[in-house]
């Protein structure tokens, strides 16, 4: 089992940018897809973003769309969530998920794909 850490949460203000990361304790890693979730106090956790094993193929949440990059470095096992412009709306615990199918590239994964989790990251945005 893949684990995973996310890092780079915090307190901003709007329109201010966080990078969140996700680092991979295997090599495996680096040939999984990948995702970002989030979820806000309650409510139910919703898809951010997700890349294929490659980087290659990315597709986002419309919430996100424009705001949002996820990139990931295959030599530090390392997946990112750049995030500009972020608004009040965007505070959540970030988590990242790997799908575990290696060299898998798809236009779209379900969530229910994603079956190795990190612990997450608080990300607050005040006004």
């Amino acid at each position: 089992q893949v684990q995973l850490v996310e890092s780079g949460g915090g307190l901003v203000q709007a329109g201010g940018s966080l990078r969140l990361s996700c680092a991979a304790s295997e090599r495996a890693f680096s040939s999984y897809p990948m995702g970002w979730f989030r979820q806000a106090p309650g409510k139910e956790r919703e898809f951010v973003a997700a890349m294929d094993w490659s980087g290659g193929v990315t597709y986002y949440a419309d919430s996100v769309k424009g705001r949002f990059t996820i990139s990931r470095d295959n030599v530090k096992i390392t997946v990112y969530l750049q995030m500009n412009s972020l608004k009040p709306t965007d505070t959540a615990v970030y988590y990242c998920a790997a799908v575990m199918r290696k060299y898998y590239s798809a236009k779209y994964y379900p969530d229910t794909q994603f079956t190795s989790w990190g612990q997450g990251t608080q990300v607050t945005v005040s006004l």
